[in-house]
């Protein structure tokens, strides 16, 4: 089964251009079902075959992570990974069915994305100092919040990626797709003076990244987690600030401020807009606290 289970992440890697998080994510989930599955088949972990699982067994793996009292989103993750696996091996012919074929994902439970509120964003982007790593967090806390792009697609940023002139940068985003997302003039100031003054100083001659760390090579993605934490208790923020959280603050105020769902969707890169759509939830229980505060009628 381990064999097979390579030759799937490979095809992810090679074919499918998955990013590493998400290969690790399939990688971990197949393995606690292997373990699952093969203790309940009473058979040791290589010689179980995935003809050996079908749609009964598959559910009692769903019962058992419920009775350990998984997060439903965790399930819901597991049994994606399964899925793509078991069309992999019928595709490749190593499987004469699929049991997952009809099975259902667990009902999510509907979780408003956490923000910040404008002034907590604009205080967040402003608290850095001006030494030459001050500079590079400037301008990489007014790029997330000006673009609203993942931290993986911040982290992979190259020099040649950025069009300042014209206040674009190119970006790769899931599954490899492309999309141009513009700049504002204030964040443009911010990368053109981190260009021009810091990141010399900061980085290694032969590296092409944007954002580098103190020792001159790609900042990683706990480094740019480690940098907002960092910012965040200097300002006394009690809120868990991740870099996804700058991205739903930055979808939330576009939202707040007039602009429509569909063109949220283009700039966030989301392929369904049934994605985008959480975000008029957050806007739609500002106006109501709003409405409520505001309306004579309203107040008892």
């Amino acid at each position: 089964m381990y064999n097979l289970v390579d030759h799937f992440i490979n095809f992810l890697k090679v074919q499918k251009n998955f990013s590493d998080h998400t290969i690790e994510a399939y990688q971990k989930d197949l393995f606690e079902g292997i373990d699952f599955f093969s203790t309940v088949l009473n058979v040791c972990d290589e010689k179980l075959h995935p003809s050996q699982i079908d749609s009964r067994l598959f559910r009692n793996f769903l019962s058992h992570m419920q009775e350990r009292n998984l997060q439903r989103s965790t399930i819901a993750r597991r049994l994606a990974a399964w899925r793509t696996f078991f069309r992999f091996l019928y595709r490749e012919g190593l499987v004469q069915t699929n049991p997952l074929l009809r099975m259902a994902n667990p009902k999510q439970e509907k979780r408003l994305p956490k923000f910040l509120y404008q002034d907590e964003a604009k205080e967040l982007v402003e608290s850095p100092g001006n030494t030459p790593l001050g500079v590079r967090d400037r301008s990489l806390l007014e790029l997330l919040y000006a673009t609203g792009i993942r931290v993986s697609e911040l982290v992979a940023l190259d020099l040649y990626h950025l069009d300042l002139s014209r206040g674009y940068l190119r970006v790769w985003g899931k599954g490899s797709k492309e999309r141009l997302v513009p700049i504002h003039d204030r964040a443009v100031a911010a990368l053109k003076r981190y260009l021009t003054e810091a990141r010399p100083k900061l980085a290694q001659p032969d590296c092409p990244a944007v954002f580098v760390n103190y020792k001159g090579s790609r900042l990683s993605d706990r480094g740019v987690r480690k940098l907002i934490d960092k910012y965040c208790q200097q300002l006394g923020l009690t809120k868990n600030i991740s870099p996804h959280v700058i991205r739903h603050s930055f979808a939330t105020h576009l939202l707040d401020n007039g602009a429509d769902l569909r063109s949220v969707q283009e700039l966030l890169g989301h392929v369904s807009l049934s994605t985008t759509q959480i975000y008029t939830h957050v806007t739609k229980q500002k106006l109501k606290k709003i409405y409520h505060l505001s309306h004579p009628r309203a107040k008892f």
